[in-house]
Protein backbone atom coordinates (compact mmCIF):
# COMPACT_ATOMS: atom_id res chain seq x y z
CA UNK A 1 0.00 0.00 0.00
CA UNK A 2 1.40 3.42 -1.03
CA UNK A 3 2.27 6.05 1.78
CA UNK A 4 1.38 9.28 0.88
CA UNK A 5 2.22 10.86 4.47
CA UNK A 6 5.48 12.63 3.39
CA UNK A 7 3.31 14.70 1.19
CA UNK A 8 -0.18 15.29 1.60
CA UNK A 9 -0.01 18.50 3.73
CA UNK A 10 -2.10 20.26 5.71
CA UNK A 11 -3.59 22.29 3.12
CA UNK A 12 -1.82 21.18 0.29
CA UNK A 13 0.04 18.02 -1.53
CA UNK A 14 3.63 19.42 -1.80
CA UNK A 15 7.20 16.76 -2.43
CA UNK A 16 10.23 16.78 -4.39
CA UNK A 17 9.88 15.38 -8.10
CA UNK A 18 11.20 12.28 -9.13
CA UNK A 19 11.50 11.31 -5.53
CA UNK A 20 7.73 11.89 -3.60
CA UNK A 21 5.53 13.49 -6.45
CA UNK A 22 6.20 11.61 -10.02
CA UNK A 23 3.27 11.00 -12.82
CA UNK A 24 2.35 7.93 -11.10
CA UNK A 25 0.91 9.54 -8.03
CA UNK A 26 -0.14 12.47 -9.53
CA UNK A 27 -2.89 10.39 -11.89
CA UNK A 28 -4.07 8.96 -8.78
CA UNK A 29 -4.56 12.00 -6.66
CA UNK A 30 -6.57 13.82 -9.94
CA UNK A 31 -8.66 9.85 -9.97
CA UNK A 32 -9.21 10.41 -6.46
CA UNK A 33 -10.10 13.84 -6.57
CA UNK A 34 -12.79 13.97 -9.34
CA UNK A 35 -14.47 11.26 -7.00
CA UNK A 36 -14.31 13.56 -4.21
CA UNK A 37 -15.85 16.46 -6.32
CA UNK A 38 -17.93 15.05 -9.30
CA UNK A 39 -18.36 16.26 -12.22
CA UNK A 40 -19.26 17.90 -14.42
CA UNK A 41 -15.35 19.18 -14.87
CA UNK A 42 -12.43 20.17 -13.47
CA UNK A 43 -10.23 23.37 -13.99
CA UNK A 44 -6.91 22.65 -13.97
CA UNK A 45 -3.39 25.09 -14.09
CA UNK A 46 0.37 25.42 -13.38
CA UNK A 47 3.16 27.68 -12.30
CA UNK A 48 6.68 27.90 -14.62
CA UNK A 49 8.40 24.92 -13.07
CA UNK A 50 9.91 22.53 -15.58
CA UNK A 51 8.12 19.57 -13.82
CA UNK A 52 4.65 21.34 -13.91
CA UNK A 53 3.34 20.77 -17.01
CA UNK A 54 3.97 16.88 -16.93
CA UNK A 55 2.38 16.56 -13.97
CA UNK A 56 -0.55 18.60 -14.70
CA UNK A 57 -1.21 16.57 -17.79
CA UNK A 58 -1.18 13.11 -15.21
CA UNK A 59 -3.68 14.76 -13.16
CA UNK A 60 -5.67 15.29 -15.98
CA UNK A 61 -5.21 12.28 -17.36
CA UNK A 62 -6.53 10.85 -13.92
CA UNK A 63 -9.70 13.12 -14.00
CA UNK A 64 -10.64 12.20 -17.11
CA UNK A 65 -10.39 8.49 -16.08
CA UNK A 66 -13.10 8.88 -13.61
CA UNK A 67 -15.62 10.60 -16.48
CA UNK A 68 -15.03 13.89 -15.14
CA UNK A 69 -13.99 16.58 -18.09
CA UNK A 70 -10.64 19.18 -17.23
CA UNK A 71 -10.40 22.54 -18.75
CA UNK A 72 -6.20 23.48 -18.89
CA UNK A 73 -5.51 27.50 -18.21
CA UNK A 74 -2.06 26.62 -18.93
CA UNK A 75 0.23 29.37 -17.24
CA UNK A 76 -1.42 30.90 -13.99
CA UNK A 77 -0.61 31.99 -10.76
CA UNK A 78 -2.56 30.74 -8.08
CA UNK A 79 -5.16 33.13 -7.61
CA UNK A 80 -5.33 33.37 -11.24
CA UNK A 81 -6.54 29.55 -11.01
CA UNK A 82 -9.10 30.58 -8.14
CA UNK A 83 -10.26 33.19 -10.15
CA UNK A 84 -10.68 30.53 -12.89
CA UNK A 85 -12.65 28.32 -10.22
CA UNK A 86 -15.14 31.57 -8.91
CA UNK A 87 -15.46 32.65 -12.46
CA UNK A 88 -16.39 29.11 -13.94
CA UNK A 89 -18.26 27.25 -10.87
CA UNK A 90 -15.88 24.87 -10.91
CA UNK A 91 -13.59 22.75 -8.26
CA UNK A 92 -9.82 23.42 -9.14
CA UNK A 93 -6.10 22.09 -9.21
CA UNK A 94 -3.38 24.54 -8.96
CA UNK A 95 0.36 22.48 -10.08
CA UNK A 96 3.10 25.01 -7.97
CA UNK A 97 5.61 24.80 -5.19
CA UNK A 98 5.16 28.40 -4.60
CA UNK A 99 8.42 29.77 -2.95
CA UNK A 100 10.22 26.04 -2.46
CA UNK A 101 13.54 25.34 -4.44
CA UNK A 102 13.12 24.14 -8.12
CA UNK A 103 13.68 19.88 -7.22
CA UNK A 104 10.05 20.58 -5.25
CA UNK A 105 6.22 20.74 -7.16
CA UNK A 106 2.59 20.74 -5.56
CA UNK A 107 -1.20 20.45 -5.61
CA UNK A 108 -3.42 23.38 -4.25
CA UNK A 109 -6.74 22.18 -4.42
CA UNK A 110 -9.80 23.72 -4.13
CA UNK A 111 -13.62 22.79 -4.89
CA UNK A 112 -16.24 24.70 -7.05
CA UNK A 113 -16.09 28.51 -5.97
CA UNK A 114 -12.19 28.89 -4.75
CA UNK A 115 -13.67 26.82 -1.42
CA UNK A 116 -10.15 25.62 0.42
CA UNK A 117 -9.37 21.88 0.14
CA UNK A 118 -7.22 20.87 3.32
CA UNK A 119 -6.77 17.74 5.77
CA UNK A 120 -10.61 18.02 7.05
CA UNK A 121 -12.27 19.38 4.27
CA UNK A 122 -11.08 16.92 1.56
CA UNK A 123 -7.35 15.75 1.18
CA UNK A 124 -7.50 13.65 4.49
CA UNK A 125 -10.17 11.31 1.42
CA UNK A 126 -8.27 11.89 -1.07
CA UNK A 127 -5.07 10.27 0.60
CA UNK A 128 -7.03 7.53 2.05
CA UNK A 129 -8.50 6.40 -1.60
CA UNK A 130 -5.00 6.71 -3.47
CA UNK A 131 -3.37 4.98 -0.65
CA UNK A 132 -5.85 1.92 -1.12
CA UNK A 133 -6.41 1.91 -4.49
CA UNK A 134 -8.64 4.94 -6.22
CA UNK A 135 -11.65 2.33 -8.26
CA UNK A 136 -11.60 2.52 -11.82
CA UNK A 137 -14.53 3.95 -13.78
CA UNK A 138 -15.78 1.93 -16.21
CA UNK A 139 -17.67 4.82 -18.19
CA UNK A 140 -16.67 7.26 -21.09
CA UNK A 141 -13.69 8.78 -20.36
CA UNK A 142 -13.74 12.51 -19.89
CA UNK A 143 -12.12 15.34 -21.99
CA UNK A 144 -9.44 18.09 -22.18
CA UNK A 145 -10.24 21.57 -23.46
CA UNK A 146 -8.18 24.67 -23.24
CA UNK A 147 -9.30 28.19 -21.78
CA UNK A 148 -7.03 31.19 -21.78
CA UNK A 149 -8.38 33.12 -18.45
CA UNK A 150 -5.38 36.03 -18.09
CA UNK A 151 -7.23 38.62 -19.74
CA UNK A 152 -10.89 38.20 -17.73
CA UNK A 153 -8.77 37.64 -14.46
CA UNK A 154 -7.01 40.77 -15.01
CA UNK A 155 -9.84 42.64 -15.89
CA UNK A 156 -11.96 41.59 -12.94
CA UNK A 157 -9.36 42.72 -10.42
CA UNK A 158 -9.45 46.11 -11.97
CA UNK A 159 -13.68 45.79 -11.35
CA UNK A 160 -12.59 45.76 -7.85
CA UNK A 161 -10.32 48.19 -7.76
CA UNK A 162 -10.38 51.79 -9.57
CA UNK A 163 -6.97 52.99 -10.37
CA UNK A 164 -7.91 55.12 -12.92
CA UNK A 165 -7.84 58.62 -11.70
CA UNK A 166 -4.59 58.08 -9.68
CA UNK A 167 -1.53 60.38 -9.98
CA UNK A 168 1.13 58.49 -12.25
CA UNK A 169 3.25 56.40 -10.23
CA UNK A 170 6.21 54.15 -10.82
CA UNK A 171 6.75 50.86 -9.49
CA UNK A 172 9.60 48.31 -8.99
CA UNK A 173 7.74 44.91 -9.28
CA UNK A 174 10.11 41.97 -8.36
CA UNK A 175 8.30 38.57 -9.80
CA UNK A 176 11.22 36.24 -8.71
CA UNK A 177 11.64 34.50 -11.91
CA UNK A 178 7.85 33.38 -10.69
CA UNK A 179 3.97 33.48 -12.42
CA UNK A 180 4.18 37.06 -11.48
CA UNK A 181 6.24 37.90 -14.83
CA UNK A 182 3.07 36.44 -16.40
CA UNK A 183 -0.04 38.30 -14.84
CA UNK A 184 1.79 41.94 -14.15
CA UNK A 185 2.13 42.71 -17.36
CA UNK A 186 -1.51 42.13 -18.14
CA UNK A 187 -2.64 43.15 -14.92
CA UNK A 188 -1.12 46.53 -15.66
CA UNK A 189 -1.46 47.14 -18.77
CA UNK A 190 -3.52 50.92 -19.10
CA UNK A 191 -2.88 51.71 -15.58
CA UNK A 192 -1.25 55.22 -14.96
CA UNK A 193 1.79 52.82 -13.73
CA UNK A 194 5.34 53.00 -14.79
CA UNK A 195 6.46 49.51 -13.91
CA UNK A 196 9.93 48.67 -13.50
CA UNK A 197 10.17 45.22 -14.22
CA UNK A 198 13.03 42.71 -12.26
CA UNK A 199 13.30 38.94 -13.14
CA UNK A 200 9.71 38.80 -15.18
CA UNK A 201 11.59 35.68 -17.07
CA UNK A 202 9.63 32.37 -16.12
CA UNK A 203 12.31 30.02 -14.54
CA UNK A 204 11.23 27.24 -12.26
CA UNK A 205 15.17 27.06 -11.63
CA UNK A 206 15.05 30.92 -9.48
CA UNK A 207 18.09 31.82 -10.75
CA UNK A 208 18.60 35.68 -9.23
CA UNK A 209 17.35 34.39 -5.65
CA UNK A 210 14.35 32.33 -3.49
CA UNK A 211 11.00 33.78 -4.87
CA UNK A 212 9.81 33.84 -0.59
CA UNK A 213 9.43 38.10 -0.14
CA UNK A 214 9.36 37.47 3.74
CA UNK A 215 12.57 36.36 4.00
CA UNK A 216 14.48 39.36 3.82
CA UNK A 217 17.35 38.87 1.85
CA UNK A 218 14.82 38.48 -1.55
CA UNK A 219 14.31 41.79 -0.63
CA UNK A 220 18.05 43.43 -1.09
CA UNK A 221 17.54 43.49 -5.04
CA UNK A 222 14.45 45.17 -5.02
CA UNK A 223 14.96 47.48 -2.45
CA UNK A 224 18.38 48.94 -4.50
CA UNK A 225 16.23 49.60 -7.32
CA UNK A 226 13.32 51.61 -5.97
CA UNK A 227 16.19 53.39 -4.73
CA UNK A 228 18.04 53.58 -7.60
CA UNK A 229 15.03 54.56 -9.69
CA UNK A 230 13.56 56.92 -6.83
CA UNK A 231 10.07 54.87 -7.47
CA UNK A 232 7.39 55.55 -5.30
CA UNK A 233 7.19 51.73 -4.32
CA UNK A 234 8.21 48.09 -5.06
CA UNK A 235 6.41 45.09 -5.22
CA UNK A 236 7.67 41.56 -4.38
CA UNK A 237 5.87 38.41 -5.23
CA UNK A 238 6.32 34.63 -4.52
CA UNK A 239 6.59 31.77 -6.93
CA UNK A 240 3.02 31.47 -7.44
CA UNK A 241 2.15 34.77 -7.24
CA UNK A 242 -0.79 34.55 -4.32
CA UNK A 243 1.49 36.58 -2.03
CA UNK A 244 2.78 39.88 -2.72
CA UNK A 245 5.39 41.94 0.05
CA UNK A 246 5.49 46.28 -0.45
CA UNK A 247 8.30 48.18 -0.11
CA UNK A 248 8.11 52.35 0.19
CA UNK A 249 9.87 54.34 -1.77
CA UNK A 250 13.08 54.51 0.65
CA UNK A 251 13.11 50.92 0.04
CA UNK A 252 11.81 50.32 3.42
CA UNK A 253 9.23 46.94 4.46
CA UNK A 254 6.09 47.93 4.72
CA UNK A 255 5.18 45.25 7.01
CA UNK A 256 1.74 42.69 5.88
CA UNK A 257 0.51 44.01 8.96
CA UNK A 258 0.37 47.54 8.30
CA UNK A 259 -1.34 46.49 4.53
CA UNK A 260 -3.72 44.24 5.94
CA UNK A 261 -4.88 47.63 8.35
CA UNK A 262 -4.86 50.02 4.91
CA UNK A 263 -6.98 47.61 3.16
CA UNK A 264 -8.92 46.67 5.66
CA UNK A 265 -10.06 50.65 6.20
CA UNK A 266 -10.63 50.61 2.58
CA UNK A 267 -12.87 48.09 2.39
CA UNK A 268 -15.17 49.15 5.32
CA UNK A 269 -15.16 52.46 3.66
CA UNK A 270 -17.16 50.87 0.85
CA UNK A 271 -19.14 48.44 3.18
CA UNK A 272 -19.25 50.21 6.88
CA UNK A 273 -19.68 48.25 9.81
CA UNK A 274 -18.40 45.04 8.00
CA UNK A 275 -16.22 41.97 9.35
CA UNK A 276 -12.26 41.50 8.93
CA UNK A 277 -10.76 38.62 9.83
CA UNK A 278 -7.00 38.84 11.02
CA UNK A 279 -4.55 35.94 12.02
CA UNK A 280 -3.32 35.67 15.79
CA UNK A 281 0.17 37.06 14.27
CA UNK A 282 -1.00 39.99 12.76
CA UNK A 283 -0.10 43.19 14.89
CA UNK A 284 -2.74 44.24 16.96
CA UNK A 285 -2.74 47.47 15.61
CA UNK A 286 -4.99 45.21 12.51
CA UNK A 287 -8.33 44.88 15.01
CA UNK A 288 -7.86 47.97 16.84
CA UNK A 289 -7.94 49.74 13.46
CA UNK A 290 -10.55 47.81 11.91
CA UNK A 291 -12.91 48.77 15.19
CA UNK A 292 -11.48 52.39 14.71
CA UNK A 293 -13.30 52.63 11.59
CA UNK A 294 -16.48 50.96 12.46
CA UNK A 295 -15.50 47.40 11.62
CA UNK A 296 -15.92 44.05 13.40
CA UNK A 297 -12.35 42.19 13.95
CA UNK A 298 -12.27 38.37 14.33
CA UNK A 299 -8.89 36.82 14.95
CA UNK A 300 -8.23 33.45 13.66
CA UNK A 301 -5.68 30.81 13.40
CA UNK A 302 -3.03 30.97 10.87
CA UNK A 303 -3.12 29.14 7.81
CA UNK A 304 -5.93 29.82 4.74
CA UNK A 305 -8.13 26.79 5.02
CA UNK A 306 -9.47 28.05 8.61
CA UNK A 307 -9.46 31.97 7.04
CA UNK A 308 -11.51 31.15 4.42
CA UNK A 309 -13.76 29.10 6.68
CA UNK A 310 -14.31 31.56 9.21
CA UNK A 311 -14.97 34.50 6.31
CA UNK A 312 -17.60 31.86 5.13
CA UNK A 313 -18.92 31.72 8.80
CA UNK A 314 -19.14 35.38 9.28
CA UNK A 315 -19.40 36.67 5.96
CA UNK A 316 -16.35 38.76 6.61
CA UNK A 317 -15.06 41.41 3.58
CA UNK A 318 -11.80 41.23 3.63
CA UNK A 319 -8.98 39.07 5.81
CA UNK A 320 -5.18 39.35 5.97
CA UNK A 321 -2.45 37.54 7.54
CA UNK A 322 1.52 38.28 8.31
CA UNK A 323 2.45 35.54 5.75
CA UNK A 324 1.46 38.66 3.19
CA UNK A 325 -1.59 36.43 2.31
CA UNK A 326 -4.79 38.79 1.78
CA UNK A 327 -8.45 37.45 1.46
CA UNK A 328 -11.86 39.29 -0.50
CA UNK A 329 -14.31 38.20 0.25
CA UNK A 330 -15.39 40.15 -3.61
CA UNK A 331 -12.74 37.30 -5.20
CA UNK A 332 -14.60 34.36 -3.54
CA UNK A 333 -13.24 34.65 -0.54
CA UNK A 334 -9.37 33.36 -1.90
CA UNK A 335 -6.17 35.15 -1.62
CA UNK A 336 -5.04 37.43 -3.57
CA UNK A 337 -2.00 39.54 -3.61
CA UNK A 338 -2.33 40.97 -6.35
CA UNK A 339 -5.78 42.75 -5.34
CA UNK A 340 -4.10 43.53 -2.29
CA UNK A 341 -1.02 45.95 -4.40
CA UNK A 342 -3.95 47.03 -6.39
CA UNK A 343 -5.42 48.56 -3.48
CA UNK A 344 -2.26 49.77 -1.86
CA UNK A 345 -1.35 51.87 -5.25
CA UNK A 346 -4.86 53.12 -5.06
CA UNK A 347 -4.51 54.69 -1.69
CA UNK A 348 -0.66 55.55 -2.41
CA UNK A 349 -2.27 57.55 -5.92
CA UNK A 350 -5.20 58.97 -4.26
CA UNK A 351 -3.25 61.32 -2.29
CA UNK A 352 0.05 63.29 -2.29
CA UNK A 353 1.78 61.69 0.44
CA UNK A 354 4.64 58.92 -0.21
CA UNK A 355 4.10 55.69 0.97
CA UNK A 356 6.09 55.72 4.28
CA UNK A 357 3.73 58.38 5.68
CA UNK A 358 1.02 57.02 4.20
CA UNK A 359 1.39 53.65 6.09
CA UNK A 360 3.20 54.90 9.49
CA UNK A 361 -0.28 55.21 10.50
CA UNK A 362 -1.12 51.60 10.47
CA UNK A 363 2.42 50.45 11.82
CA UNK A 364 1.75 51.46 15.63
CA UNK A 365 4.00 48.96 17.30
CA UNK A 366 7.20 46.94 17.49
CA UNK A 367 7.83 43.22 16.30
CA UNK A 368 10.43 40.58 15.74
CA UNK A 369 9.32 39.07 12.83
CA UNK A 370 9.10 35.12 12.72
CA UNK A 371 12.25 33.63 14.95
CA UNK A 372 12.24 29.75 14.28
CA UNK A 373 14.15 27.45 17.03
CA UNK A 374 15.09 23.63 16.13
CA UNK A 375 14.05 21.67 18.96
CA UNK A 376 13.94 17.82 20.19
CA UNK A 377 10.89 17.75 21.66
CA UNK A 378 7.76 20.37 20.40
CA UNK A 379 5.65 19.47 23.39
CA UNK A 380 8.09 19.67 26.20
CA UNK A 381 9.62 23.07 25.25
CA UNK A 382 6.03 24.61 24.73
CA UNK A 383 4.99 23.14 28.17
CA UNK A 384 7.84 24.92 30.05
CA UNK A 385 7.11 28.40 28.59
CA UNK A 386 3.48 27.95 29.36
CA UNK A 387 4.64 26.71 32.80
CA UNK A 388 7.32 30.15 33.44
CA UNK A 389 4.02 32.62 32.24
CA UNK A 390 0.76 30.89 33.18
CA UNK A 391 -0.76 32.00 36.51
CA UNK A 392 1.04 35.06 36.72
CA UNK A 393 -0.63 38.43 37.61
CA UNK A 394 -1.87 40.36 34.43
CA UNK A 395 -0.86 37.78 31.86
CA UNK A 396 -3.36 35.74 29.75
CA UNK A 397 -2.62 32.58 28.08
CA UNK A 398 -4.93 30.96 25.44
CA UNK A 399 -4.39 27.52 22.57
CA UNK A 400 -6.52 29.15 19.77
CA UNK A 401 -3.16 28.48 17.78
CA UNK A 402 -0.04 27.08 19.46
CA UNK A 403 0.64 29.43 22.98
CA UNK A 404 -0.78 33.08 22.55
CA UNK A 405 0.39 35.08 25.64
CA UNK A 406 -0.75 38.40 26.89
CA UNK A 407 0.55 41.02 29.15
CA UNK A 408 -0.91 43.92 31.31
CA UNK A 409 1.68 46.29 28.95
CA UNK A 410 -0.42 45.10 25.73
CA UNK A 411 2.53 43.37 24.83
CA UNK A 412 2.37 39.85 23.73
CA UNK A 413 4.11 36.56 22.17
CA UNK A 414 3.08 33.63 20.28
CA UNK A 415 4.53 30.03 20.00
CA UNK A 416 3.51 27.89 17.06
CA UNK A 417 5.00 24.30 16.71
CA UNK A 418 5.58 23.74 12.57
CA UNK A 419 3.83 21.03 11.09
CA UNK A 420 6.29 19.89 8.99
CA UNK A 421 9.57 20.26 10.69
CA UNK A 422 11.05 20.18 14.27
CA UNK A 423 10.99 24.42 14.59
CA UNK A 424 8.72 26.11 17.47
CA UNK A 425 7.90 29.82 15.73
CA UNK A 426 8.15 32.93 17.72
CA UNK A 427 6.33 35.95 17.42
CA UNK A 428 6.73 38.46 19.48
CA UNK A 429 5.02 42.38 19.55
CA UNK A 430 5.34 45.13 22.31
CA UNK A 431 5.67 48.95 22.30
CA UNK A 432 9.24 49.35 20.87
CA UNK A 433 11.95 47.47 19.82
CA UNK A 434 13.77 47.31 23.12
CA UNK A 435 10.52 45.63 24.54
CA UNK A 436 10.52 43.29 21.87
CA UNK A 437 13.89 42.29 22.65
CA UNK A 438 13.65 41.68 25.76
CA UNK A 439 10.88 39.76 25.64
CA UNK A 440 12.19 37.86 22.62
CA UNK A 441 15.28 36.70 24.55
CA UNK A 442 13.60 35.90 27.31
CA UNK A 443 11.01 33.34 25.36
CA UNK A 444 14.12 31.72 23.60
CA UNK A 445 16.11 31.52 26.55
CA UNK A 446 13.33 28.80 27.24
CA UNK A 447 12.91 27.41 23.97
CA UNK A 448 16.41 26.59 23.69
CA UNK A 449 17.31 25.30 27.36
Amino acid sequence: MRDLSGIVKAYDVRGVVGDQLDADVVRDIGAAFARLVGGPAVVVGHDMRDSSPGLAAAFAEGVTAQGVDVVSIGLASTDMLYFASGRLELPGAMFTASHNPAQYNGIKLCRSGAAPVGQDSGLAEIRQMVEQGVPEFLGQRGSVSERDMLVEYAAHLRTLVDLSGIRPLKVVVDAGNGMGGHTVPEVFAGLPVDVVPMYFELDGTFPNHEANPLDPKNLVDLQAKVRETGADAGLAFDGDADRCFVVDENGDPVSPSAVTALVAVRELAKDPGGTVIHNLITSRAVPEIVAEHGGKPVRTRVGHSFIKEKMAETGAIFGGEHSAHYYFRDFWRADTGMLAALHVLAALGEQERPLSELTSVFDRYASSGEVNSTVDDQAARMAAVRAAHEGRDGVTVDDLDGLTVEFADGSWFNLRPSNTEPLLRLNVEARDAEAVAALRDAVLAIVRG
